[in-house]
């Protein structure tokens, strides 16, 4: 039995893709900080680009944290605040390549932070970065959005522009209390928004089998959220602080790390599930 008290599967090698596009678009998104939002899109795209699929990684947090952790630093290049607000028209010009073959980011920094200021008279406010992710969907086979730790604009405006979310939940009591405010917020963008807005899974994350504690929220989760909850569970290691210093993928700093096995095989279970082509 896998720690979240089912059957552990191993989920099958993805098959190659004879084309790529349009994207699937996933945000990943919590309103808590500190859960492994940016280690898991850093990890899983680079994953994913690893079996074939073509990735571009969205940082759509102020603290920039998903750039830094894929060694892009934006200094006098364009970044998403320069899309969302129309000063850069043509997102090709802020994709930057990364070390892994087949993942690109749109790199954000500290400048994001005005955006929502910028954004809230705007019409069709909420629907900004659809609009930029549109131009560049059709060369991409998945679009992961780095959220930052809130439910404000910016992160509606993810949840407007993507088909599914994926929400890295730590195995900690008062992480799992935030979830519910959490799916209360998609619904309502789906509700008003997103119709097409699907709840692609929960990934438990910094479990450690070793306490009580990481094993009964688990449980919990498990419980309230049924097929909704990853069989893949990333486990607590000091490997992920040490590869964001070395702004590299954990499947790159520490290939044969049971961490870099975990990202592998979530992503093989996001194709599995469909949630990627």
């Amino acid at each position: 039995m896998g720690p979240t008290g089912r059957p552990l599967r191993e989920f099958p090698v993805p098959a190659p893709l004879s084309s790529h596009g349009p994207a699937r678009i996933i945000a990943l998104c919590n309103q808590k900080g500190g859960v492994g939002k940016t280690t898991t899109s850093v990890n899983v795209g680079a994953a994913l680009a690893e079996y074939g699929r073509r990735v571009l990684a969205v940082d759509f947090d102020p603290q920039g944290a998903l750039s830094a952790g894929l060694g892009v630093v934006p200094h006098d290049t364009p970044t998403i605040y320069d899309l969302l607000l129309g000063t850069v028209k043509d997102p090709a010009e802020a994709i930057v390549p990364t070390s892994v073959p087949g993942l690109d980011i749109i790199p954000a920094n500290i400048d994001l932070s005005a955006a929502e200021v910028h954004l809230i008279n705007e019409v069709a406010r909420e629907s900004i970065l659809a609009r930029v992710l549109r131009k560049v969907s059709d060369r991409y086979d998945v679009i992961l959005i780095d959220c930052q730790p809130s439910l404000g604009l910016l992160t509606v405006n993810a949840l407007t522009a993507s088909h599914g979310v994926l929400i890295p939940l730590e195995c900690e009591y008062f992480a799992l209390r935030g979830v519910a405010l959490l799916v209360e917020t998609i619904e309502k963008v789906t509700d008003r928004l997103n119709p097409a807005l699907t709840l692609d899974g929960i990934l438990a994350t910094m479990y450690d089998p070793r306490t009580l504690h990481s094993r009964e929220v688990l449980e919990r989760v498990v419980e309230t959220f049924g097929d909704k909850v990853f069989e893949t569970v990333i486990g607590r290691t000091v490997k992920f602080p040490d590869a964001t210093v070395a702004a590299r993928p954990i499947t790159q700093f520490a290939p044969e790390h049971q961490a870099a096995k975990s990202y592998q095989q979530l992503a093989r279970e996001l194709v599995f599930r469909g949630a990627v082509a």
